[in-house]
């Protein structure tokens, strides 16, 4: 035997030693299984090449007999809790090209020995809790080409024998603490691809090779002391020209570049072309009919009845589902026009609406809606025939211009043939209203160029950390700082907001937490609206209302609540909301009785997957790659249809990397909280996965996670899932409200899929594009084996419970606290940013409602 793969197959156990007996064996690969105990010594007499026990149980430390392997060449141990110091003996593995340490506990500093790994090509150690410097022994790593060391416990500064590493291409180094630095000399690496330095307390300006660096896809710098730092890109930085869904073309003086690439749907793609402008697109949604319903380029069927040299770009045209958003980056301050070029080549002047349906979709030009219900035909005067939209004056003020093409349902009773309905472009033109800089003139070190989305993520998390530090105590300040954000959203008058509210009349009054209160209103249009209220009293509110603006202002999504707007004039933080007249998911499954609606299984399940869509768009789809961290009952609302909303956006947070995690204060609800998240702070968007899996079974049994106690016993809903899981009787977790009008292949799919989200193992809880799938059939559900959590409840309850008394206000006695743990939602246990509609059972509003 040469080959011992046993990946994913849910071993439990130790690791054998016996398989030092298999002398012909090279490579052992067990990830990803749930194996326990200490890595055998014996192993180190085996001549193998490869060595991979990612995302297991094991601890202890590394064999010191590894060393003796020679001949290995891969050696991966990631997310496990191994601990100790690197063994000295590692040194002593010449052929070694890969070292995966991540996700542990080592410590101690690196030794000298590891100098001698000269054939190292790969060395990932985030996540753990090295000492001192980080070791200048990196110089003799001469072929290494990738080096990731995010929240490693080293400290800086990044040495200066980094230079000597010119095959890297995949950089990422953050949280490191020590003295502040320039930016560390990186000239040499001609190769880099992927270049992050997050929390490396760089100061000064950025280098311009960072320019010269053609080959960089992503570049992520934050957190930096010097906030006005210029990067110097390569690119014209004022223009943009996009043939969409065609080739390159050549229209006057005017390079458009060409739009051809194949990009999945809920996927983005990043562009550049040879005029060098710098933009991106993504797409959301899937068509539901032909055998190509994944193509999103249409080519014109038919001759344009127009002979303008633009005729060409309506040959072809990019379309999409739902929505199509293209974004230019790196564009200088300052006014601009665009021009949208449309012409319907789908479809004919013969075949009508009567067969078809009629394309009508929306157009958002930096977050602000410019067309309403625009029909390409209508406006052009027929198919075929070219109309082109300009809009004069579009503002750049953080070097990030969005033009998103947007679907909201209409024009059609029913999903019509392909190419009919959705958004559909056929080129775009971006010109600036201000004079153009001779050619080969740099930027200036003025320009702040948004090279990435997260530059403007940056700009919100700055706010709502230095909001949290007090550096933002005063309420003149926010409002200064809020009024400077160019947020995505509009902007309401105090005097509308109370015509809407009637000055905030009790009556209207259908909500009120820890945050402040919820009022509904009506706008002069005749459109129903929340109004959430930011006490002025609250501190923790002012923060989450920073970080709220900022994560729902540049997301819209079928499933996730709309954010109209907010208003801050004087001591008013407001933040206007879409209305959804059925409140809350925790309200209609075991609010109070009076409130409690009627939810059939085929409405469960909706709500189960629109849920599980919004999440997917959240950690997969969007721009902004966002974790919610408060996932719960109350934080999904329902419209008029029972349609299912993601809302309360206060405790979210950026996810940086896919790959890792960030350490970062806990913050959420007790019972929906994942183990890793509530017991050490590791923060990833499988902690939105486990809270998924908690509401699932919430939407299943009826019941509350934090509530249900059969027998009076201290159990919690996800314990007695596991136990009828073992007893076989996983059918008894229905809602008996269900009656016998159910699906049970649906109902025990969607138990399964709640026990797989909530597995105690981050990395083997399922990503949410996976749940989608598979809660709608696409994808094969696996037999879920339980297991007890490595946090037994004592563990959990205790840790808890000191979370909670550190974070809550100091007033709140020992007994109220317990009080919050014990209540589930309705006592208000998230801990910062409460329900959107929070219960009021006191409210005149649901006193008097029809």
């Amino acid at each position: 035997m040469a080959f011992r793969y046993i990946k994913s197959e849910g071993l439990q156990g130790v690791l054998p030693p016996e398989l030092a007996q298999l002398p012909y064996l090279q490579i052992i690969d067990l990830s990803r299984n749930y194996l326990s105990g200490t890595i055998p010594p014996e192993w180190g007499a085996m001549k193998l090449t490869n060595i991979s026990l990612m995302a297991n149980r094991l601890t202890g430390p590394i064999p010191k007999e590894f060393g003796n392997i020679t001949t290995l060449v891969d050696l991966t141990l990631e997310v496990n809790n191994l601990s100790g110091n690197i063994p000295n003996e590692l040194g002593k593995l010449i052929n070694l090209r890969k070292l995966v340490l991540s996700s542990n506990n080592f410590t101690g500093p690196f030794p000298e020995s590891l100098s001698k790994l000269v054939s190292l090509m790969d060395l990932r150690i985030s996540d753990n809790k090295f000492t001192g410097r980080i070791p200048s022994l990196i110089q003799n790593w001469k072929n290494l080409t990738r080096l990731n060391m995010q929240a490693s416990g080293f400290e800086g500064p990044i040495p200066s024998e980094i230079f000597l590493l010119e095959k890297l291409t995949d950089l990422r180094i953050s949280d490191i603490n020590g003295p502040e630095a320039p930016f560390p000399l990186l000239s040499n690496m001609r190769s880099m691809k992927y270049l992050m330095l997050r929390s490396c307390n760089i100061n000064g300006t950025l280098p311009e090779y960072l320019g010269q660096m053609t080959q960089m896809k992503t570049l992520y710098l934050s957190h930096g002391h010097n906030h006005s730092i210029c990067i110097f890109i390569m690119t014209d930085g004022y223009k943009l020209h996009i043939n969409c869904g065609g080739g390159e073309e050549t229209i006057g003086n005017y390079i458009y570049a060409a739009d051809q690439n194949h990009i999945d749907p809920s996927t983005s793609s990043a562009m550049t072309s040879q005029s060098k402008d710098v933009w991106a697109l993504s797409n959301t949604g899937y068509f539901t009919d032909g055998n190509d319903k994944n193509n999103f380029i249409v080519t014109n069927t038919h001759s344009l009845l127009n002979n303008s040299p633009e005729s060409t770009l309506y040959k072809t045209a990019r379309t999409s589902p739902i929505s199509l958003t293209y974004y230019g980056y790196c564009m200088r301050k300052g006014s601009y026009k665009v021009k949208l070029h449309f012409a319907e080549i789908m479809f004919t002047n013969e075949r009508n609406y009567s067969s078809l349906g009629r394309r009508i979709f929306d157009v958002y030009i930096q977050g602000q809606w410019v067309l309403k219900d625009f029909n390409i035909v209508d406006k052009a005067g027929g198919a075929g025939k070219p109309f082109i939209k300009t809009i004069d004056q579009v503002n750049v003020t953080d070097g990030t211009l969005e033009i998103r093409f947007y679907w909201a349902g209409k024009g059609t009773t029913a999903i019509p043939e392909r190419g009919v309905y959705g958004p559909l472009v056929s080129a775009i033109s971006v010109e600036p209203n201000f004079p153009i800089p001779s050619e080969g003139r740099k930027v200036s070190t003025g320009v702040v160029a948004g090279i990435v989305v997260s530059v403007l993520a940056f700009i919100f998390l700055v706010l709502g950390i230095l909001w949290w530090k007090g550096y933002l105590g005063c309420k003149n300040t926010m409002d200064k700082d809020l009024r400077g954000l160019d947020l995505q959203t509009g902007s309401f008058t105090l005097r509308q907001i109370k015509a809407a509210t009637n000055n905030f009349d009790a009556a209207n009054k259908i909500g009120e937490g820890g945050f402040g209160s919820v009022y509904k209103g009506l706008l002069s249009d005749g459109t129903i609206i929340a109004v959430k209220q930011l006490s002025s009293k609250s501190k923790q509110g002012n923060r989450e209302f920073v970080n709220e603006i900022g994560m729902i202002s540049a997301l819209q999504h079928p499933h996730l609540v709309k954010l109209y707007g907010c208003c801050i004039e004087g001591n008013q933080l407001l933040l206007v909301y879409e209305y959804m007249e059925n409140n809350s998911l925790a309200r209609a499954l075991f609010g109070p009785e009076e409130y409690q609606l009627k939810l059939d299984w085929p409405t469960r399940h909706k709500i189960c997957v629109g849920i599980a869509r919004g999440l997917a768009y959240l950690h997969e789809e969007s721009r902004l790659k966002i974790v919610h961290r408060d996932i719960k009952a109350t934080n999904i609302l329902l419209d008029k249809n029972l349609n299912p909303k993601i809302s309360d956006f206060g405790l979210a947070k950026l996810d940086d990397e896919e790959d890792t995690h960030i350490s970062t204060r806990i913050a959420g609800t007790f019972g929906y909280m994942a183990p890793e998240y509530a017991m050490r702070g590791y923060l990833t968007d499988k902690a939105d996965v486990y809270s998924f899996g908690v509401v699932t079974l919430e939407i299943v049994s009826g019941r509350s996670n934090t509530s249900f106690r059969p027998k009076e016993e201290r159990i919690y809903l996800l314990d007695w899932a596991l136990i009828l899981k073992e007893k076989g009787n996983l059918m008894d977790l229905k809602d008996p409200r269900l009656g016998s009008d159910f699906n049970r292949e649906e109902v025990m799919a969607m138990i399964n899929v709640a026990l797989m989200c909530t597995n105690p193992c981050a990395q083997l809880r399922p990503p949410m594009s996976a749940v989608v799938s598979m809660i709608e059939g696409r994808l094969p559900i696996h037999e879920f084996v339980s297991e007890p959590s490595r946090f037994s409840d004592k563990e959990k309850d205790k840790e808890l419970m000191n979370y909670y008394q550190q974070n809550q206000d100091h007033s709140i006695s020992e007994s109220q606290t317990q009080r919050m743990l014990n209540d589930g939602p309705w006592t208000g246990s998230s801990t910062s940013a409460h329900d959107l509609y929070p219960i009021n059972l006191d409210s005149e509003y649901l006193n008097h409602r029809v």
